[in-house]
Order: C-alpha cells, then sequence, then structure tokens
C-alpha cells in the first residue's frame, strides 16, 4: 500500500501541473483561433480521439494488468510477444486508415493534408502503449507521470512558439493547432519507449527467463484489450458524435448552424476545460488502480479490495465537492479567462451535477477492470449514452430549453452510469471468490501466476 500512495501522490502532481498546462493551452487556442476556430478544432478531437484509441488497442490497461498479475520471469518473453503483436497490428491498421481516411466527411472542413499528417500518430501511440502499460504493471509511476507532464508541457511551448512568431489564416492556424498535438506525441514516444528499451535490455540479463507460448501472451491481451477496446471505442464514437448530435438538436430548434457549432465550442472548449480540470486526480487513481485490484483481486483478497474502494470513494467525495462549489459560485470569473461576458458560465453552473458524478465514474471503472467486469462496464455505457443521447436530442432541440436541453441530458446519462457502475462493483465483492488462477511459485516465497 506504500508503493500506491507514492505513486497515487506522484501521479496526482504530476496530473495537476499538467491540467494547469492544459488549462493554459485552451486559453491560448481561445485567443488565436477565435470562437469558430476554437469549435472547430474541439470537433475535430473526439476524431482524433477515436484514432488514438484504435491504435493503443487498451494495450496500457492489458499489459498492465497482465504483468501485475504475473511472476516477474515471464516478463521478458510476455513483453517481447507483445512488440511483434503491436508490430502487426500497427500494420494492419495504417493499411485501413490509408482506405478509410479520404471518405471521412469530417475531414471536409479542414485542411486537406491533415488526414495524412494523423497517420503518423499509430505508430506512435501503438508502441507507446507497450511501454505505458508495462511500467504501469510494475507501478514505475514516475515515467508514467514525467510523459504525461510532458504532453501537456511541449504542446503549450510549441504552441506559444508558432503563434509568437507566425500569423495565419483561420484554417491554416487549426492545422498548427493540431499538428502541435502531433509533435507532442512523437516527442512524449521517444521518451517513454526509449526508458523501456532500457528496461528491456535489463530484462534480458534476467536468468532463469522461460519462454511464453505465442498464442498464451496473444489470448492474454485480447482478453482485456478487446472488451476495453470496446468500451473505449465506443466512448470515442459517442464522444465523435456528440458535437453533431448537439448541433443537429440546436439548429431544429431554432439556432442557425454558425452559432450552433460556436455554442459547441463555448461548452467543449470553455466549460469542459474548466470542470474536467479535478478529474486529473480521478485519472491518477485510474492509472494506478488496475493493476493494483488486479493483483488483490487476483490473490483472493477481498475484503482489501472493499477497504480500498471506501477509501478511493471517500477520497473523492472531498475533492468533488469542493470542486463543484466552486464551479458554481465562481462561474463567471472562471469562464471570464477565456471570453468575456460569457453564456459558457451558464452552461459550467447547469454541468456541476455532471462533473461531480465523472469523478466517480473514473475510478470505479478501473475497479470494474480489475475485477474482470469490463462487459459490464460496456453494457452500462451503452445504456446510460442511449438514454443521454435521447435526452440531449429530444430536450435539446425545444426553442425553450436548447443548450439547457443538452445538459440536462448529460446530467442524466452520468448519473445514470455512476449507479450501475456501482452496483455492479457491489454485487461482485459480495460474492464468494473462486480459484481462478494456478499458481505457481515465485522466487522468495510468493506466489504468481504465468500466463495460461
Amino acid at each position: 500500500m506504500n508503493t500506491f500512495m507514492k505513486g497515487t501522490v506522484l501521479l496526482i502532481m504530476a496530473a495537476f501541473l499538467g491540467e494547469c498546462l492544459e488549462f493554459l493551452i485552451n486559453m491560448v487556442l481561445a485567443r488565436e483561433l477565435g470562437e469558430k476556430g476554437l469549435g472547430l478544432y474541439m470537433a475535430i478531437l473526439p476524431t482524433i480521439v477515436f484514432l488514438v484509441v484504435i491504435a493503443s488497442m487498451e494495450l496500457p490497461i492489458s499489459i498492465s494488468k497482465a504483468v501485475a498479475e504475473q511472476n516477474e520471469v515471464y516478463h521478458r518473453s510476455f513483453l517481447q510477444h507483445t512488440l511483434h503483436f503491436t508490430a502487426a497490428f500497427t500494420v494492419f491498421f495504417l493499411f485501413i486508415a490509408v482506405i478509410i481516411y479520404p471518405i471521412i466527411p469530417v475531414f471536409n472542413a479542414y485542411h486537406r493534408s491533415l488526414p495524412w499528417l494523423l497517420l503518423m500518430l499509430i505508430p506512435v501511440i501503438s508502441f507507446s502503449s507497450v511501454a505505458r502499460g508495462y511500467f504501469m504493471g510494475i507501478q514505475r509511476m514516475a515515467k508514467i507521470a514525467i510523459a504525461n507532464f510532458l504532453r501537456r508541457a511541449v504542446q503549450l511551448l510549441l504552441l506559444l512558439a508558432v503563434f509568437q512568431l507566425f500569423h495565419f489564416e483561420q484554417e491554416l492556424a487549426i492545422l498548427i493547432a493540431l499538428l502541435t498535438l502531433i509533435a507532442t506525441e512523437v516527442i512524449v514516444f521517444l521518451y517513454i519507449f526509449t526508458a523501456f528499451l532500457r528496461q528491456l535490455h535489463k530484462l534480458h540479463h534476467t536468468k532463469d527467463s522461460p519462454s511464453l507460448p505465442k498464442q498464451s501472451v496473444l489470448n492474454t491481451l485480447l482478453k482485456v484489450s478487446l472488451p476495453t477496446t470496446g468500451l473505449r471505442i465506443f466512448h470515442a464514437a459517442s464522444f465523435a458524435i456528440k458535437p453533431f448530435l448537439i448541433q443537429a438538436a440546436l439548429i431544429k430548434g431554432g439556432m442557425v448552424e454558425e452559432m450552433a457549432m460556436v455554442q459547441y465550442g463555448k461548452l467543449a472548449g470553455i466549460a469542459f476545460t474548466i470542470g474536467f480540470f479535478p478529474a486529473f486526480i480521478a485519472h491518477s487513481l485510474l492509472i494506478i488502480l488496475i493493476p493494483t485490484v488486479s493483483e488483490t483481486y487476483a490473490n483472493k483478497e477481498i475484503k482489501k479490495v472493499k477497504q480500498l474502494l471506501f477509501k478511493i470513494m471517500m477520497f473523492t467525495l472531498l475533492y468533488a465537492i469542493p470542486a463543484g462549489a466552486i464551479f458554481y459560485f465562481y462561474s463567471h470569473e472562471l469562464t471570464a479567462l477565456f471570453f468575456e461576458a460569457d453564456t459558457a458560465a451558464i452552461y459550467l453552473e447547469l454541468l456541476v451535477p455532471y462533473f461531480f458524478f465523472h469523478f466517480f465514474v473514473i475510478p470505479m471503472q478501473a475497479f470494474l477492470i480489475g475485477l474482470g467486469l469490463v462487459k459490464d462496464a460496456f453494457l452500462h455505457s451503452i445504456w446510460s449514452t442511449a438514454v443521454s443521447f435521447i435526452l440531449m436530442y429530444f430536450l435539446g432541440s425545444m426553442p425553450q430549453l436548447q443548450m439547457s436541453g443538452i445538459i440536462i441530458g448529460m446530467n442524466t446519462g452520468i448519473v445514470l452510469l455512476t449507479l450501475m457502475h456501482f452496483l455492479t462493483i457491489r454485487y461482485q465483492l459480495s460474492q464468494p471468490v473462486f480459484s481462478r488462477i494456478t499458481s505457481s511459485p515465485k522466487s522468495g516465497g510468493c506466489s504468481k501466476s504465468p500466463l495460461l
């Protein structure tokens, strides 16, 4: 638990600095791109997130879970096979992307070179994911923390340098802003993958390192990666659809198309930026909870899992309540950092329930993954998103509600998701535990299992 606490504190500190930088990044983007440009930038981000999810195949989660549960002597063989599979996945996804990119309509509103520049992200994200998963599994959280901080710091420096030195037309300015995002991922990849190769080199000198069957490694990866990737793809797809759903509802409710784009930019670029700021704590918890819960539950230490769940929920409550109060009572002051007297302040106030419950959902997803309940998390997301989208479109298209109706739908969906997650975790922890793992002795008296 001492390692857990140290890793948690380190990740939270790094994530806090990263979120501060993210806040500054969005302020720079709002100033340089303008209201419409910010709306276009925010509208393409979900598509990029979708690409990242596909490229990563959720390897950080599957690798960290496998590494945490397995004996250290198997790590070298496991990682070698994983790198081979990753290379094959990368080639396949690049081939598919080259075919699909030209027919994706969302790129029509942007510079024609953007789709091909985004191809660079596929191998970068894929191999970065292997390194992240390994460091998460062995709980070397310093590497993860530095990589997360580096991503924000480099992007901010690049944005400031480029926009201070040059002036661009709006279309080119949006492309340059997205290019800084791509360049940042490349730099982060160089850092974390270099550290990973050094660690892999050390494992090559480990004595008595048995070889694992390729099929066993592939099965272990896919057992977690496929359902988790399905969950993330669903989240990314719904996130990508959301801008167009909101705009369609607003237009049906009587708002002109350009104004609908501007309002979405204020919602996603300002209200979301402010409201999701404290979520760096929840995301830090998720990173360290997955291997911790997986290992503890694999050892059938249910009491420890229950105690950990209680502590995490109480800790989340401690920062979620003051965060919600600040958003509500200081909404105008916070949104004024982006644009003067603005409707974004009203959006922020109405979204307080959404952010509050979101802070609980993230660590609960880590528990669901650690308990082997990824399928349940997936089904919960489908139901809550379906309810949310129906309400968003129905209420948002009402002239008397518009954006207020959109936000009511979002709040309803997150409350439903939180309740389903929590009740499922409680039910699982109340069930008798059966042996699922074949034990093998680990040097030093402990036992962990090889891959099945």
